[in-house]
C-alpha cells in the first residue's frame, strides 16, 4: 500500500513539474524575444545614425561649419541607444564647444 501511495505521489510532482517547466520556458522565449526585438531596434538605430552623421557632417563642412562629431564607438552607441534626441545631444556637444 505505502509502495502505490509513493508511486501516486511520485506522478504528481512529474506533473507538476512537468507544467512548471513549460510555464518558464514560456515566459523564457518572451523574454529572449522582447531582447532580440530591442537588439535588433538599437541596431537599426545604430545605423541610421551613422548615416545621419556622415551626411550632417558633409552638409555642415560645405557650408563651411566643422563640429568635430566623428563617427566612432561611442557616438554610434550615443545614436543607437538614444536615436535623434542621442544626435541632437552629439551636436549640441559640438556648438558648445565651438563656443
Amino acid at each position: 500500500m505505502e509502495k502505490m501511495r509513493a508511486e501516486n505521489m511520485w506522478g504528481e510532482w512529474t506533473g507538476g513539474a512537468a507544467i512548471l517547466a513549460v510555464c518558464v520556458l514560456a515566459v523564457l522565449v518572451g523574454i529572449v524575444r522582447k531582447k532580440m526585438e530591442w537588439l535588433l531596434n538599437v541596431f537599426m538605430r545604430s545605423v541610421l545614425g551613422t548615416i545621419a552623421i556622415y551626411f550632417i557632417n558633409a552638409a555642415l563642412a560645405g557650408a563651411g561649419i566643422d563640429l568635430g562629431i566623428g563617427i566612432n564607438a561611442l557616438t554610434v552607441l550615443t545614436s543607437g541607444i538614444l536615436g535623434f534626441p542621442g544626435l541632437a545631444v552629439l551636436y549640441g556637444i559640438g556648438i558648445y564647444k565651438i563656443l
